[in-house]
């Protein structure tokens, strides 16, 4: 099998325990690798398979939010298609983030930089939206990191409850909230 294969047990293992708490045995264990096997497919070890699910996310997050975003239809249409499929990717806010985990303990110096990255991504392409919607670009540029501050806050704040529904109402009002200035 290609490393590939292993890619979607990472994410929900790095989603589950953390940078930290995904240990080689618990990796090799879900995965059904020895450490031999796990390093013949990441020979950079843990860092290297954290890097490998950046890269599937990345690719996620350009497929599905960046390319909407970017893409035909009125503003509230590519925003509300935006927040469909981060329901989708956080199942229904059952699911963490693991940008935010990737930002807390040992992680944070090694990830911070690419994890600056992807978000700054989705928040200029949210800004794009309503620039293009005719808001002025400051205003713009707020409300595409309040937009993202809210997600990531109520799916931290769904973690937290053991209930998705702060989640689930966020989604449902983001893309009104966004374009209300509009």
């Amino acid at each position: 099998m290609s490393r590939e294969t292993y890619i979607p047990c990472l994410l929900r293992l790095l989603r589950q325990y953390g940078y930290d708490g995904a240990t080689l045995a618990k990796i090799s264990e879900a995965t059904g690798l020895g450490k031999a096997s796990l390093y013949h497919h990441f020979p950079g070890g843990k860092d290297e398979m954290v890097e490998a699910v950046l890269d599937y996310l990345e690719r996620w997050l350009n497929q599905n939010i960046l390319q909407v975003l970017n893409g035909p239809g009125e503003p509230l249409s590519r925003l509300q298609q935006m927040c469909d499929r981060l329901n989708q990717v956080y199942e229904g806010g059952h699911q963490p983030c693991l940008f935010a985990i990737l930002l807390l303990g040992s992680a944070r110096d090694v990830f911070h930089q690419r994890v600056n990255a992807l978000f700054r991504s989705w928040i200029d392409a949210i800004a794009a939206v309503l620039i293009e919607a005719g808001l002025e670009e400051n205003l713009a540029q707020q409300q595409g990191e309040d937009g993202v501050i809210a997600i990531q806050g109520a799916l931290i704040l769904a973690q937290g409850l053991h209930d998705p529904s702060p989640f689930q109402r966020i989604i449902q009002q983001l893309p009104a909230k966004l374009c209300q200035n509009l």
